[in-house]
């Protein structure tokens, strides 16, 4: 190859041409030419060894002791070589690691960000209605189910819960509004229809299932006083309604 000049050179290995003077001055790195005029040139071995100067640098080698290692007559530029190599090889697998780690952090940290969490999936309970609302589930229709329901809606984004939440309250007034009407009327049946989608996004509703529930909101007290707040005689009013709506084959007739 041709011999680069000194700035040739500092381009190349990315420092400073200031660098390569100051290696020259401590002997570290000296041109294999130095013209009359002064400037300095440098062939294959003095880039060879510039190279293992920087190796030894990036390890955290002070300069003295990596002249001493490179002027030692029985320096192996083969076995200096495996051993960078091995060293970046290491090096490459720590930041792997690393990338791996800040990825899954990153990942986490958006969905603890855009999905609902099990205190805004009971949001309104208090810890005792929490813990018996769960338990009556789990002893109606097991364990699995309450679990499987809790992952549908966990896999919901903050947003869409919210949009449920006000979806659900809408239905609940309206429902409110009818109590006192006939629950087989279209009215009715149409606010029930409502009330049937809004339960699917918690579990598939059927039939077996949607009459449980009905029977729950008039048995379980907790269930009756969440919809008698809404109006005196609520939760047996969708009793009825859901009843007849089952009995139609969980459609309007």
């Amino acid at each position: 190859m041709n011999q680069l000049h000194v700035k040739q050179l500092a381009k190349l290995a990315g420092i400073t041409v200031r660098t390569l003077h100051y290696y020259d001055q401590i002997g570290l790195l000296k041109p294999g030419y130095r013209a009359e005029s002064g400037y300095r040139y440098y062939n294959r071995i003095d880039l060879l060894r510039l190279q293992q100067i920087l190796f030894y640098k990036e390890i955290g080698m002070p300069l003295k002791q990596i002249k001493e290692i490179l002027d030692n007559p029985e320096f192996d530029l083969i076995a200096s070589l495996e051993l960078h190599r091995r060293h970046l090889t290491d090096q490459q697998e720590r930041l792997q690691k690393l990338i791996r780690t800040i990825d899954k952090t990153i990942k986490e940290s958006r969905e603890n960000q855009t999905m609902i969490n099990e205190e805004e999936l009971y949001d309104g309970f208090s810890k005792s209605e929490r813990k018996g609302y769960r338990q009556e589930v789990i002893n109606k229709w097991g364990k699995d189910e309450l679990e499987a329901s809790e992952k549908r809606l966990k896999k919901l984004s903050k947003a869409e819960w919210e949009k449920l939440k006000v979806k659900g309250e809408e239905i609940n007034k309206l429902l409110a509004d009818l109590v006192g009407t006939d629950p087989a009327s279209e009215p009715v049946q149409r606010a029930i229809d409502l009330h049937c989608q809004y339960i699917d996004h918690f579990r598939p509703v059927s039939e077996p299932y949607y009459r449980g529930l009905a029977k729950l909101y008039v048995e379980d007290q907790r269930f009756t006083a969440y919809y008698e707040k809404y109006r005196k005689g609520l939760a047996d009013f969708i009793r009825q309604a859901i009843e007849i709506y089952c009995d139609n084959g969980l459609k309007i007739k």
